[in-house]
Formats: structure tokens, C-alpha cells, sequence
């Protein structure tokens, strides 16, 4: 690990618009750097298809290694559709770290701003907390190969699985989350027919939450919580739920914001994290400059806040706080790309970020 004063993140800049998206993230977190003294080192390596046509594969042994002695992980979106075959080297990026690092929980706030027209009929900020390592997604449910079984050529099974101790984990984070903020989490789940599994996760959080008694927890089967979410997301303060229900959830309060680009989503277990924006690789509009990387910016200072509570470290939180709030200004200003509300490409808009980050006073 690095020194107490410092944080080496591994950077992969991914597919699509990813390297530019990327390269805008750096600057910006070379601006927090240079502005908060963090001591960052950024150490760029290939994972992806870049890393499929030179090595055959898409991430390498030796780069989980290198990951694993870093503080942390910036990850470009990845082409994950393409990687369909492990036996020749099509390896999911993002599913390989979260299993491999086990990064148990995925929180993704999402939260309306000024200047950026949403679909929601109040302001609101929320965070969704979503476990990450299980559930129904057949690439990390086992040990070797997948949870999907061919039966017949007309006949396929889907395995979920359900632990104990992973919901209990990602309820704890998801208190422990509220307890910094307005102090309410909001179990989602689907008790009603899947009596066992999400009977067990709704238990791990009634037992978490009687060691949080200022916390207050609410619980909401899932399509009704879509619908709640849509009429008032304002009412909600921390969601925390299992993997696809989060993964479903996330996406669609990032939409009320405004927009999926604005949407965070950090990665974290309890040695290693990760930053990933919420959307894709985009492969449509890659080298026009007009992507948008403020969700993986806003990733990035999610890993610092990380970062920060490992340490207890004030000079990290504040930097996350102020990557934050820059992004805010520039987005009212409308100094960010057009998809919410600005007139500036993607490298201008990672610049006029930093910049604003080099401008503001450092905390005494």
C-alpha cells in the first residue's frame, strides 16, 4: 500500500469513450492533488479491447496484482457486450474486479442540480446501495464458470444466490452511510414471492438496523418502490437492495436526475475499491468529443471519500467534497457537455473543472 500521506490509484481508461472521459477524470484529480497536497499517483495501464489485441486477453494476471497493491481503481467504461468468451480471452473487466477484489457494495448517489432540467417533480439526493457480488447475475454466483444452465436448446435455469453474510455487510454499510446523512434507509426488496432470499436479506437489515436506533428503516417491495421513486424521489435519503434491483434502481434515479452521466458509482469492499461511471462504453460517439465525464469524475471523488474514511483523513474528504461542488458550478454554468444543458466537449469540460478546483481556497 502507499504512504499515509499519499494514494497510488491504477488507471484504465477502457473502451468506447472511455479514454477520453478518462483523461478528463486524471486532470481533475491531478488538479484535487496538487490543490488538497493528497500525493496522488496515477499509474495508467490497458485492460479492454486495447488489451485483448495486444496480450490476447482482456485483463491480465499481473495487472490484478498491481491493482491489489494500489489504494484504488479508476475504471473506464468497458465494451462488456463484446466479452462473451473467458476461453478466448473475453473477460469481463468490471465483473472480474468486483469478484476478484470482492467489492461487496456499490453506491451510487444520485441527486439533482442547478441549471440541469430533471424529471422529478422536487429536488432530491439519494443514494442507492446496491450488493454487488451476488444475486441473479450468473458471472458471480460461482466459484468456476456461470449460474446459467442450456437444459434443452429451449430450456435455460438461472441461479440466484443468497448469503447471509453478504446481506448483512451491504445492510451495514448502507446504516452506516445514513448515520452521515438524514438518518433513514429504505430496505428494497421482493419478500413477497421470493420468501427465502429476500426473506433473509430483510432480516440481516432489521438486525442491523436495532444497532442504529437513530436510523430509521423503512421497507418497500420493489415495484412499489419504482413507483414511489417516480412520484417523489425526495422522500428517499439511503436505498439499499440486492444486486439487480439496484443495478435497476440506480440507473432509473440517475435518469430523475437529469441524466445517467451524472450518476456516481463507486465500488468498495473492505480493502479495495474502485470507480466506474454508471453508463457504458458509448462506442457510437467515441473520438467526438461531445461524452460526458462527469459521472466518472464524480466516481473518481467517491474513491477519494473512500479513501478519506480509511484514513481518517481531512485533506481526502475535502477533496472529494470539492470535486463535488465544482462539478455543481460548472454544470450551472453550463460549462458541461450538451446532454445536460452545456455547450463544451469533453476535454473542456474536465479542464474547466480542474480549474475551478485550482481556484478554490484550501481549508485551514
Amino acid at each position: 500500500m502507499s504512504q499515509r500521506n499519499a494514494m497510488h490509484l491504477i488507471v484504465l481508461p477502457g473502451d468506447g469513450i472511455g479514454p477520453e472521459i478518462t483523461a478528463a477524470t486524471v486532470e481533475v484529480l491531478e488538479a484535487a492533488s496538487e490543490r488538497f497536497g493528497l500525493g496522488l499517483q496515477l499509474e495508467s495501464d490497458i485492460a479492454g479491447h486495447e488489451s485483448l489485441q495486444r496480450h490476447g486477453i482482456t485483463v491480465r494476471p499481473e495487472l490484478l496484482e498491481k491493482v491489489r497493491g494500489a489504494d484504488g481503481l479508476v475504471l473506464g467504461p468497458m465494451s462488456t457486450f463484446d466479452y462473451t468468451d473467458e476461453s478466448k480471452g473475453g473477460i469481463n473487466p468490471s465483473m472480474f474486479f468486483r469478484k476478484r477484489l470482492d467489492l461487496f457494495a456499490n453506491v451510487r448517489p444520485a441527486r439533482t442540480y442547478p441549471g440541469v432540467q430533471h424529471h422529478a417533480v422536487l429536488d432530491f439526493d439519494l443514494i442507492v446501495v446496491r450488493e454487488n457480488t451476488e444475486g441473479f447475475y450468473a458471472d458471480r454466483n460461482m466459484e468456476s464458470g456461470g449460474s446459467e444452465m442450456l437444459v434443452t436448446p429451449d430450456v435455460c435455469i438461472s441461479l440466484r444466490r443468497i448469503t447471509r453474510g453478504c446481506c448483512e455487510r451491504i445492510a451495514r454499510a448502507a446504516f452506516r452511510l445514513a448515520m452521515t446523512r438524514r438518518k433513514r434507509v429504505s430496505a428494497v426488496h421482493k419478500a413477497n414471492v421470493l420468501k427465502i432470499g429476500d426473506g433473509m436479506f430483510l432480516e440481516e437489515c432489521r438486525k442491523v438496523a436495532a444497532e442504529f436506533p437513530e436510523v430509521v428503516l423503512d421497507e418497500y417491495i420493489i415495484d412499489a418502490m419504482c413507483a414511489h421513486v417516480v412520484r417523489d424521489p425526495a422522500r428517499f435519503d439511503v436505498i439499499v437492495t440486492t444486486n439487480m434491483f439496484g443495478d435497476i434502481l440506480s440507473d432509473l434515479t440517475a435518469e430523475l436526475s437529469g441524466s445517467i452521466g451524472l450518476g456516481g458509482s463507486v465500488n468498495a469492499g473492505a480493502s479495495h475499491a474502485m470507480a466506474q461511471a454508471a453508463h457504458g462504453s458509448a462506442p457510437d460517439i467515441a473520438g467526438q468529443d461531445v461524452a460526458n465525464p462527469l459521472s466518472l469524475i464524480l466516481s473518481a471523488a467517491q474513491l477519494l471519500d473512500w479513501h478519506a474514511d480509511r484514513l481518517g483523513s481531512q485533506a481526502f474528504a475535502g477533496a472529494s467534497r470539492a470535486i463535488e461542488a465544482a462539478v455543481a458550478e460548472a454544470v450551472a454554468a453550463g460549462e458541461s457537455t450538451q446532454d445536460v444543458g452545456g455547450r463544451l466537449g469533453t476535454a473542456a469540460t474536465g479542464a474547466g473543472i480542474a480549474a475551478r478546483l485550482r481556484a478554490m481556497p484550501v481549508p485551514a
